[in-house]
């Protein structure tokens, strides 16, 4: 019984492998080959818009370049006198006031004062920043204002003071000096008093001198080629000027009238009373009342018939100098104290640089006679200021 049960139990559990084994064969056989997946194609993404480049910013403007002188003025007013007509003059400086112009940066206007009163006044009340003065200009306003302080000191030839001529006309020569008048000669100081030199050993250029390729030299022509003749000089005595009528310059010209006028009361002589003045307002003008024979006799820087060559090539034999003054400082560029040091500093640079040019040589000799310049000293100036006081004169005249 046992053994019957046993058997029918294999007998099941063989039957139920087998059917369990032909299922898993079908199934693996009818199922068709899965055909390999394919490859997912990336999802389409949306096609990249350009990226929005930033919105341009408006250009900034170039920073204004800072101010290197905020404490300059914007402007700046220079003051002339003449020393020849007053119209000629003004168009003379044109060129060197556009030079320092460019150089300072400001705007520089250049005008020409009736006389040095005029000029001084200007200063004084900060109407005029700059100013070209005589010494004796110079040292009136200054003591008069307080507000004004020597800046350049000319040269001329190396020297750094110039003295008056005293003149006259060709056919008073007799009356003056001793002996006749010798031509291409000119009047020096020197420790044994005035003497003669040839015109080529004075230091101020006399008429008829020019510069040639070896230096100074005769024979100076006009444009129209006629010789100007050579100056001619005599040694006089300013004592034989009383009663006769001179020729000044100005009141406050320190070549034409202080020193001269000083001369004449050192020996005796009132230059109001004993002898008939005529202001003629400038040193050409005095030039010319004397050729004219409408003054006896006048005065003016040495050499101031330059000015009168080319229109009369024979003014050097016409006009002949008789006496000189004593050595005067030469004439200053003053300026405003209250104006900046650097500015002061930079005005002088410019002029010393536009003076070693061909063309500011020529200016300068035109209007001035300037052949360099140097620093002023106001110590210089005693020696005028000496003079001034010995004529009683303490202020610009009114």
């Amino acid at each position: 019984m046992k053994l019957k049960r046993l058997l029918a139990i294999l007998l099941a559990m063989a039957l139920i492998a087998a059917a369990c084994g032909s299922d898993g064969d079908d199934t693996a056989a009818e199922a068709p080959a899965e055909e390999p997946a394919a490859a997912e194609e990336p999802a389409e993404e949306p096609a990249e818009e350009p990226a929005e480049e930033p919105a341009e910013e408006p250009a900034e403007e170039p920073a204004e370049e800072e101010n290197p002188h905020p404490d300059w003025p914007e402007s700046l007013v220079f003051g002339f006198v003449p020393s020849q007509e007053q119209d000629q003059l003004q168009d003379d400086i044109q060129p060197f006031i556009d030079v320092l112009e460019e150089a300072l940066g400001i705007d520089v206007e250049g005008i020409v004062t009736t006389d040095y009163t005029g000029l001084v006044t200007a200063m004084g009340t900060d109407q005029a920043d700059l100013g070209a003065f005589g010494p004796f200009g110079y040292t009136l306003g200054a003591d008069q204002f307080g507000n004004i302080e020597p800046l350049i000191q000319s040269i001329r030839f190396g020297s750094a003071t110039y003295h008056g001529q005293w003149f006259t006309n060709a056919d008073n020569v007799a009356d003056l000096c001793a002996e006749a008048a010798e031509t291409a000669t000119a009047l020096e100081n020197s420790p044994d008093g005035v003497v003669q030199v040839g015109a080529l050993d004075a230091v101020a250029l006399q008429v008829g001198v020019f510069f040639g390729d070896e230096g100074k030299a005769l024979g100076e022509t006009t444009d129209d080629g006629d010789t100007i003749v050579a100056g001619s000089s005599c040694v006089g005595d300013i004592a034989n000027v009383a009663g006769k009528t001179i020729a000044w310059t100005t009141e406050t010209s320190t070549s034409g009238f202080l020193f001269p006028a000083l001369q004449l009361k050192d020996i005796g002589i009132d230059a109001n009373d004993d002898v008939t003045g005529v202001f003629t307002g400038g040193h050409d003008a005095a030039v010319s009342a004397v050729l004219n024979g409408d003054a006896d006799v006048g005065l003016s820087f040495d050499d101031a018939r330059r000015t009168l060559r080319k229109e009369n090539p024979t003014i050097g034999d016409d006009v002949v100098v008789f006496a000189i003054t004593d050595e005067i400082p030469n004439d200053v560029v003053a300026v405003r104290s209250a104006l900046p040091d650097d500015l002061k500093q930079a005005i002088y640079d410019a002029i010393d640089a536009f003076l070693a040019t061909e063309e500011g040589e020529a200016i300068f000799d035109a209007v001035y006679g300037w052949t360099d310049i140097r620093p002023a000293t106001e110590s210089d100036f005693d020696v005028v200021r000496a003079a001034a006081a010995g004529l009683g004169i303490t202020e610009p005249p009114g």
